[in-house]
């Protein structure tokens, strides 16, 4: 497997480096940001995610692309655009052009944040958007499937709960994606035999977890970590209507306070 990782010297980006390193033949590592020196089976590409020739030179001899690059917060439209809309597009034009039969897109709950956590989520519910933020995830997620449908491009879409070395609060009680389980799902879905269009929610086996995961069996993919260890540690979420649905402080606000 030589795998093109987009966004690699983001938070997810690096614990996907080090989770990776020496289970692939070759990572090939793009970012817009200054990066590490490759090692070994490493290669480093600084480039935008929006340049399609960039892209299209990052691709060339690729197996799969694991494609997490983008805004990380939410933004004016504006900013929301290029990283997250237009380079989205690049990333599966890219693919397509260059012969890679694999992406794996990095989506987000965001995409659904306007269901209450009263509500068992399912993938198949209709989206629900938060913020500008989970728009974009929506997008790419529809890119996805066109480029599935059309052009035969295999597409798994992990809706990403919240990835964070450990909860922070009570909300991750049921929302947390651990990164060893969050390696290891992008890892499955890099091999796994059997990959068509597949949108699946990152989240660890929380005893708090409010989303219904469809039948993963096809991907041996089963999440080992339990936000409930830490349940003693956190601190306790705002109040408000941000505690009633998915999506968090993303549905109380037009976009992240860096940016009002």
């Amino acid at each position: 497997m030589r795998a093109l990782i987009t966004g690699a010297a983001g938070t997810i980006g690096l614990d996907l480096r080090a989770g990776l390193r020496g289970r692939h033949e070759l990572l090939r590592l793009l970012d817009v940001a200054e990066q590490e020196p490759a090692g070994a089976g490493e290669e480093v590409v600084t480039a935008s995610v929006a340049d399609a020739a960039a892209m299209r030179a990052a691709a060339e001899g690729m197996d799969a692309i694991v494609h997490l690059a983008a805004n990380p917060v939410d933004a004016p439209f504006d900013v929301i655009l290029e990283p997250n809309i237009v380079g989205t597009q690049r990333v599966f034009e890219a693919a397509v052009a260059a012969g890679v039969p694999r992406v794996v897109y990095a989506s987000s709950h965001h995409a659904a944040g306007f269901w209450p956590r009263s509500h068992p989520m399912r993938v198949t519910d209709p989206v629900r958007p938060d913020s500008h933020y989970g728009v974009s995830k929506v997008f790419g997620e529809a890119a996805g499937r066109l480029h599935h449908d059309k052009h035969g491009l295999q597409v798994a879409c992990l809706r990403i709960q919240s990835w964070t070395d450990r909860p922070t609060d009570t909300r991750h009680l049921g929302s947390w994606l651990s990164p060893r389980d969050g390696v290891e799902l992008v890892h499955r879905c890099l091999v796994a035999p059997e990959l068509g269009f597949a949108v699946i929610w990152g989240v660890s086996a929380n005893t708090r977890n409010w989303l219904v995961q469809e039948d993963l069996s096809w991907l041996g993919w089963e999440p080992v970590d339990d936000a409930e260890t830490y349940a003693d540690e956190v601190e306790p979420e705002p109040p408000g209507l941000t505690q009633e649905l998915d999506g968090g402080p993303y549905v109380g606000r037009l976009q992240h306070p860096k940016y009002e």
